[in-house]
């Protein structure tokens, strides 16, 4: 596999920027589910099923059934909450992410390119939250090319950027269960700062957000 080159977004990457976008973030289904079974409340519930309905039929068949099919549940609740995430995405940013990215003042998009193929993407725009900073968008890496410095690369890129532009900071929101990345954004500097638990006792998903201070030279 050969290496790779950074370049600004073009019209013509915009299948491929997509692609990556809702492949990478399909690809966290099944963390999700693993998280949703590990909590607690999740697991005292399928118990009292089990045993509800193990009590009353007095055969193993009902409650392994009636568990089967609360777990493919839970599984396809996983599903439609991604899905939805990602249909939400291309309906806005990146409905149109020259308009939205490549127009506008202090934002950017950028991909990575190997062997003439767009293999990972990253963005930044100013922060809502805190409009003195840039926020991080849009990181992800195909899977095939996962452990080559890409992510590092394009992390050095927007950090780059956002010093160049005069701004102070980085910042980011990711979820819990994006374990890759959070150890990625941590290897490059960024500090922890919030955990934002998400409405739902039974899921307890929890979106993270991370800063960076590229001013201060603590990009790795």
């Amino acid at each position: 596999m050969g290496g790779f080159q950074i370049r600004r977004y073009r019209d013509e990457d915009d299948e491929a920027v997509k692609e990556i976008f809702a492949q990478g973030m399909m690809e966290l289904v099944p963390a999700c589910f693993m998280h949703m079974m590990k909590q607690p409340l999740i697991q005292m519930v399928l118990m009292c099923i089990f045993c509800a309905l193990l009590a009353s039929s007095r055969s193993l068949l009902l409650p392994v059934l009636a568990l089967t099919l609360v777990l493919a549940g839970l599984r396809q609740l996983a599903n439609y909450m991604f899905s939805s995430y990602v249909e939400t995405c291309l309906k806005e940013d990146l409905a149109s992410i020259r308009e939205f990215y490549m127009n506008k003042r202090d934002s950017c998009f950028w991909v990575a390119e190997s062997e003439g193929q767009v293999v990972a993407t990253v963005a930044c725009l100013p922060c809502e939250r805190q409009p003195e900073c840039l926020e991080l968008k849009r990181m992800s890496v195909r899977r095939t090319h996962r452990g080559l410095g890409l992510g590092k690369a394009l992390c050095r890129t927007l950090a780059d950027f956002t010093r160049e532009r005069g701004y102070p900071a980085v910042m980011l929101t990711t979820s819990c269960i994006q374990t890759d990345a959070r150890k990625l954004y941590e290897h490059m500097g960024y500090t922890m700062i919030l955990v934002q638990r998400l409405e739902g006792r039974l899921i307890n998903f929890n979106l993270v957000e991370y800063r960076l201070e590229v001013q201060e030279g603590k990009v790795r």
